[in-house]
Order: C-alpha cells, then sequence, then structure tokens
C-alpha cells in the first residue's frame, strides 16, 4: 500500500528558530491512566528505533537547512528509562543538522524510578541541562490508584538525587482530581512539593481517557468516579498555596520559580514552530501541522525502507498527517494557545501578525466573554479572569473561527 507524503521543501524553510521534540515510546510499566504513545516490552526496537529517529534529524536538516534551534525536549513513554548514550548520540545528530545554541534549554523527563547518581551524572555532561519528573503525588494509595511504579519516599529520594547530581532546573508533574483524592491529601503533596522546592510545578487534573484501564476500573464501579468540583476546588487551593510560597503562575497548569519558566512549552502556548520527531510525534513550521507514523515498528520499518530523493518535490512516507493551516486557522489557534498564559494575548503583537486588531475579528465574542466575567482587558493584553481559568475551555471554543 502506498503511503506517505508528498511535500515542497521550500515550503517549510523559514527564518524563525524551532524548537524540537524528541519522542522516546519505552516504558518500563505503563501506568493505568496513561493513553499517550507509549509501549512496554519492546526493549528490542530501542536500537533500530534510535537508528531511526537520527535518520529523520538528518532528513529534517536536509530540508530546513541550519535552522536555530531554541530549546530541545526529550518526551514520551519514559526517556530516562533508555540508556543515556542514546540521548547523546541524538543530541550529536540535532548540533550536526542545526545551529543550537551552547546554552539553550534542554529537557529529559524522567520517572523517579530511573534516577541514579551516576546515570544523570553522564546525562549533564551530554548536554541535558532541565529535568522533568512525573511525581503525580506524595500519597502512596493513589500511587497504586495510578499504576505508578516509585512510592513517596522513592520520588523524594530522586529529587534530591538530582540536586546533588548537579541539575538546577528541575520541574515536577503533579496531579489532582484522583480517585479517592481528599484535600487533605492534596494539600500534602502540594505542601511536600514546596518544601522539596523545585524551580517549576506542573499541575493535572486528571483525565478519565477511553481505552485505559483506569476508565474500565471506573466504569465498572471499582473505583469511584472522580468529582469535577472537588477538582475545581483543590486548583484553587494550589493557586493560593504556590503564589503564597513565591510560584509565579504563567499559564494555566504551570507555575515557576522567577526565570525558570518552560522554554519548550512556552514554544506551543505562543504558536510558534516546532519540529517532533520519533513515532506519532507532531510538528507545526509555517503553515503546515504534520504528524507522524504512531507505531514504533512501522515507523522503524517506514524509515529503514525511505528513499528520500533531494528533488523539488519530496514523498516523506514516516509522515502519517499533513494539514495545511489557513489564515482563519492561525488565528484561531493563536486565541486558544495563547489564552491559556496568564499574560494572554498581547494586543499590539496580534495586530502586528495578522494585520487586524483582536476587537475587529472577535469584538462579540470579547463582549460576551467580559460579560460574563471569563476575560480580563487591559490596554495591552486580553487575558482569562480566574473564573474563566476554572472555565478555560468554554472561552476557547469562542474563538474558533
Amino acid at each position: 500500500m502506498d503511503s506517505g507524503i508528498k511535500i515542497n521543501p521550500k515550503d517549510f524553510r523559514n527564518n524563525e528558530s524551532l524548537g524540537i521534540y524528541i519522542h522516546i515510546p519505552f516504558c518500563q510499566t505503563k501506568c493505568f491512566y496513561c493513553d499517550f504513545n507509549t509501549y512496554t516490552k519492546i526493549e528490542d526496537q530501542i536500537d533500530e528505533y534510535i537508528s531511526c529517529v537520527i535518520s529523520e534529524i538528518n532528513i529534517w536538516g536536509g530540508i530546513l537547512g541550519k535552522s536555530s534551534i531554541t530549546s530541545i525536549f526529550f518526551g514520551g513513554g519514559t526517556p530516562s528509562y533508555i540508556d543515556s548514550k542514546y540521548i547523546k548520540i541524538i543530541l550529536d545528530s540535532i548540533y550536526e543538522n542545526f545551529y543550537v545554541d551552547k546554552n539553550i534549554e534542554v529537557t529529559l523527563e524522567t520517572n523517579p524510578n530511573d534516577v541514579s547518581k551516576k546515570k544523570f551524572m553522564d546525562l549533564i555532561s551530554i548536554g541535558i541541562n532541565r529535568i522533568s519528573m512525573g511525581v503525580q503525588s506524595f500519597d502512596d494509595s493513589l500511587l497504586r490508584i495510578l499504576g505508578r511504579r516509585h512510592d513517596s519516599k522513592e520520588a523524594e529520594n530522586s529529587y534530591k538525587t538530582l540536586r546533588e547530581t548537579g541539575f538546577d532546573n528541575i520541574s515536577i508533574d503533579l496531579m489532582y482530581g484522583l480517585p479517592y483524592q481528599s484535600i487533605q491529601s492534596w494539600e500534602n503533596t502540594l505542601d511536600k512539593s514546596i518544601y522539596l522546592n523545585p524551580n517549576h510545578i506542573s499541575l493535572y487534573s486528571l483525565q478519565v481517557e477511553n481505552g485505559t484501564p483506569l476508565k474500565s476500573k471506573i466504569n465498572s464501579g471499582a473505583y469511584e468516579k472522580p468529582d469535577d468540583d472537588k477538582a475545581a476546588e483543590m486548583y484553587e487551593i494550589a493557586e493560593k498555596k504556590l503564589f503564597n510560597k513565591h510560584f509565579f503562575q504563567y499559564e494555566i497548569s504551570n507555575w515557576s520559580k522567577k526565570s525558570f519558566e518552560c522554554v519548550h512549552n512556552k514554544i506551543y502556548w505562543e504558536n510558534n514552530f516546532y519540529l517532533g520527531v520519533g513515532a506519532g510525534a507532531h510538528s507545526h513550521i509555517n503553515n503546515f501541522r504534520f504528524s507522524n507514523i504512531k507505531s514504533p515498528k512501522t515507523y522503524i520499518n517506514t524509515l529503514m525502507n525511505n528513499k528520500v530523493l533531494k528533488s523539488e518535490t519530496m514523498k516523506i512516507d514516516f509522515i502519517e498527517n499533513l494539514d495545511t493551516l489557513s489564515f482563519s486557522d492561525e488565528i484561531s489557534e493563536t486565541m486558544m494557545m495563547g489564552m491559556r498564559l496568564n499574560q494572554g494575548i498581547k494586543l499590539e503583537k496580534f495586530k502586528q501578525k495578522f494585520g487586524k486588531t483582536i476587537y475587529e475579528i472577535f469584538n462579540n465574542e470579547i463582549k460576551k466573554l467580559k460579560k460574563l466575567n471569563l476575560i480580563e482587558i487591559t490596554e495591552t493584553h486580553i487575558r482569562l479572569s480566574s473564573k474563566g481559568r476554572l472555565l478555560g475551555n468554554e472561552v476557547f471554543q469562542e474563538f474558533i473561527i
């Protein structure tokens, strides 16, 4: 069966910088709530997969030229699960194909179980300078419900090991709105996190996704259904606690100490350009959004047989979907992503980008949202109100053209 997408390389070249996301789909175990593009028991594919990631980077290097890279993010899956030598090989390939300033943010996601001093000293030596650790909770009973491999003590010890190893930029992920999660349990998790004093904290409300073991347990009555009202209360508690401890909220789900905002994730929220490499990775370059084949095995087979000929039109077999964004699409995406940021949308920047003011395009919608007290308007920005942050999706829908 014929597959792949035909592109004109000239359409992808630009003078703007890019973020690079590298997808590592391997996990030792899969958490009960996870519906990401991750897999267990396919370790025999690691060598070939990394080789194909390198091939893909080389292909994009040829298409994009020496683009300037502003951030690199290893996500998954569990990037820390694979040997650090693979991370080095990938980084070396990025450095060979693109212009990479030595001071950019280079993030690697980890589970607490994978943290050892030797391994993470190796990661520092090859250029990883930011760690994002999936703690999720400091309540052991909730960790078991989520199917996590670590317990709260291991998470705390792993954090301390990262500090001792020399990482001065650490983010931790937490989840709220879980089955059986009490307000007191959530406050204890927040207090423990604040005590550890990471540079950055991401808070995610549990989304019970179809096809996950957690969804099955809730449907069968084995677990209680999460309470949306309680989750909203937990969010408001977090806002107050983190503010009082000098964590600055800069996006709906993210808080940081001064100067430690996540550079890579801001690329998404500001609707800037990024290249996703690996199975199922998504990209946004110029007016194109596209994604790769999801299956690691199919991705490997495709890259190994990919015959890219340098010509005016190239057939890229590993791209599965490609959408051309209209002018209206760009406007809507800029609004929906940018409104996630606490500063919101900068009025002058919007006018410069699209040639019209926000009021010329969304006057009625803005009046409606203002009346409902879901947004705030200043001389320079439009942003979500405190109420609007709890009802973000309702606000974002108003900006779909």
